[in-house]
């Protein structure tokens, strides 16, 4: 079986989106990142005639699996079931474009799905070899291989940092620049070799082979960047009581998350040059989750992704609630 044809991963504690989501057969739900359709099928299940289903994806292969896999569930339901190849970072814009005027519940699904990391010539995986590209969406941008080549030392290794929370982060810039220069940085196993190079007194597998993987992934992608901007896009097109969901798998997602929709909970108060308030701003939603949602033991046995997985939800307020 090839890869692209792999059943597809099961979704991160759907149970839990499902109930945070608190589907309304005749409501309309967004899937940020729609990936395989795993989450989507079990949303788009409990809709009926008039309920409507838009999943939003970078990556065109997923939205071709997602596709096949909801029309037989669309069939069987009638309700509405679209598909756009979108970064959700510009979710209002597409609700904007498809008429729609509000929408009850959205779920963003961050970071890499386990169908991107099973194909090889996505240079996602660091246990595989295939080019060094890790884009997303494979119709735009520059690859991995593109942006290691301008970089230097110091923007590098704060990436690693910043976005993996690798310690050794100079040293392994420095690895990877090396063979970049010497031109050996063409794959993933080249990236490997690099690592292996700058942690040759490490005994076995060192961990940052899999953290530098990942700074390196979102970077390319932008991918926190696009959390962001994802975030303020989906509170803006809730209607009021709809919900966001969020689900991440790293810290550095959780943290964007955490602040964003803390900020957006909190009243706000636009300030005159002399310090007076000028306006003040009602909060736009209420923290449903004080604290992340973590997966429960069965989960984690059932899905080995769902372990370092963290879900936040909160309900959109109605204009000029306090």
């Amino acid at each position: 079986m090839e890869e692209h044809q792999k059943a597809p991963h099961i979704p991160v504690m759907a149970d839990a989106v499902l109930e945070w989501l608190a589907i309304r057969p005749e409501g309309c739900y967004i899937d940020c990142t729609v990936g395989a359709g795993g989450h989507s099928s079990q949303i788009l299940a409990r809709l009926t005639t008039r309920g409507r289903l838009l999943g939003l994806d970078r990556d065109p292969e997923a939205l071709a699996l997602a596709g096949a896999r909801l029309e037989h569930i669309r069939a069987n339901t009638e309700a509405e079931c679209r598909l756009v190849h979108a970064n959700y970072g510009a979710v209002d814009a597409v609700v904007a474009e498809l008429g729609w005027s509000g929408v009850d519940g959205i779920l963003i699904d961050a970071g890499v799905s386990s169908m991107q990391l099973d194909q090889a010539q996505r240079g996602f995986s660091f246990q595989v070899s295939g080019p060094l590209d890790m884009r997303m969406d494979t119709t735009s941008g520059e690859t991995a291989r593109a942006w290691l080549a301008q970089q230097n030392e110091a923007t590098l290794s704060a990436v690693l940092r910043r976005y993996g929370d690798v310690g050794p982060a100079k040293r392994i810039a420095a690895a990877i620049l090396r063979r970049r220069d010497a031109m050996q940085l063409e794959r993933t196993e080249d990236l490997v070799a690099a690592i292996r190079d700058a942690l040759s007194f490490v005994k076995g597998e060192p961990d940052e082979i899999r953290t530098v993987f990942q700074a390196i992934r979102m970077a390319v992608n932008a991918e926190l960047e696009g959390l962001e901007r994802g975030i303020e896009a989906a509170i803006s097109v809730l209607n009021p009581g709809g919900r966001l969901v969020v689900l991440t798998f790293h810290s550095g997602e959780d943290r964007v998350v955490k602040q964003a929709l803390r900020a957006a909970s909190r009243k706000e108060r636009l300030l005159r040059p002399d310090g007076r308030i000028l306006k003040e701003i009602p909060p736009r939603v209420v923290l449903l989750t004080r604290k992340p949602v973590l997966p429960d033991e069965e989960e984690m046995a059932r899905n080995s992704r769902s372990k370092s997985a963290k879900l936040r939800a909160v309900q959109r307020l109605a204009q000029g609630a306090s």
